[in-house]
């Protein structure tokens, strides 16, 4: 017999979805700002008189974009370091995340293992210590400054470990009277089934690689192998020298306004995650309750 919702139950609906209007709301906004930003004129966007509609639009700030090749450099640089920096954070996650999720009858050693862990997220060596080790390494100006130390994310495999342990033990008892080895059986049988909580953790390294800024101000000398995120963070208004222009060149940047170009800029930076979130959505939620939660 189904139970018909109380006034109550009513009331907590209705309030939820206000809050939930509310939360969704106040991040639209500040999107819908800076794109109307960028498609209005500079003198609208100096004087700050653009809400999120464009004020005199004008396609100037990405016509601009599109000349800027150290941006497209930066862009380029942080696709290598998502692709790079995600794959390893995906190995290595899952290589540590398997065996955690076994019982100690299988990993003895496991309780040592999980008390590392916890300490790491708790404390860390400091700036100055793994500044110190990066150079030492010689790792310095390069991409694996950016994607090494941080190549075990623990959260995400505390995350993939539950979603193991939530899975059935008799499937690892069957494969191993089947004779499977440890290998056989994390590839065919419990990585397939851990997909959802994967594709979260992938999509927590991919934003986290794609947003980080502060790692490319520290390790990273030269412009051209700068992340996009440390690229737009470093935007500055800049006074240029318009004695060696054309006339045409002074006339094409005086069409446009620090604020409208960084906020081009910007927009373009949020494109690529918009792309890839609604392909891993789906297995978002699923992922993330279920390994959130010991079995």
């Amino acid at each position: 017999m189904v139970r018909s919702k109380s006034i109550s139950d009513h009331v907590i609906d209705i309030i939820s979805y206000i809050v939930v209007t509310i939360m969704a709301v106040s991040c639209i906004l500040p999107i819908l700002n800076t794109v109307a930003i960028s498609f209005s004129d500079k003198s609208a966007a100096q004087a700050g008189i653009v809400n999120f509609w464009p004020v005199d639009f004008t396609l100037s700030s990405y016509q601009e974009l599109l000349r800027d090749d150290l941006f497209f450099t930066s862009f380029r640089n942080s696709v290598i370091r998502v692709i790079v920096g995600g794959l390893i954070n995906l190995v290595l996650t899952v290589l540590m995340a398997y065996p955690l999720s076994k019982s100690k009858r299988y990993f003895p050693q496991r309780n040592m293992y999980m008390w590392f862990l916890v300490f790491t997220m708790l404390f860390n060596g400091g700036l100055i210590p793994t500044y110190i080790l990066i150079n030492n390494l010689h790792m310095l100006d390069t991409i694996w400054a950016l994607v090494l130390p941080g190549a075990v994310p623990v959260f995400n495999v505390i995350i993939l470990m539950n979603f193991f342990k939530n899975l059935p033990d008799e499937l690892d008892e069957a494969a191993r009277i089947d004779g499977a080895n440890p290998w056989i059986i994390m590839i065919r049988i419990f990585i397939p089934l851990a997909v959802p909580s994967i594709a979260t953790v992938t999509l927590f390294s991919i934003v986290n690689h794609w947003n980080a800024f502060f790692d490319g101000i520290i390790y990273i000398n030269s412009s051209s192998k700068i992340p996009l995120q440390t690229y737009i963070q470093q935007l500055v208004v800049e006074i240029r020298d318009t004695s060696m222009l054309t006339p045409e060149e002074i006339l094409r940047i005086s069409e446009v306004s620090s604020r409208t170009f960084n906020a081009a800029k910007v927009f373009v930076t949020m494109v690529p995650v918009l792309i890839v979130y609604p392909f891993l959505q789906k297995y978002f939620v699923t992922g993330l309750v279920m390994g959130s939660v010991k079995g």
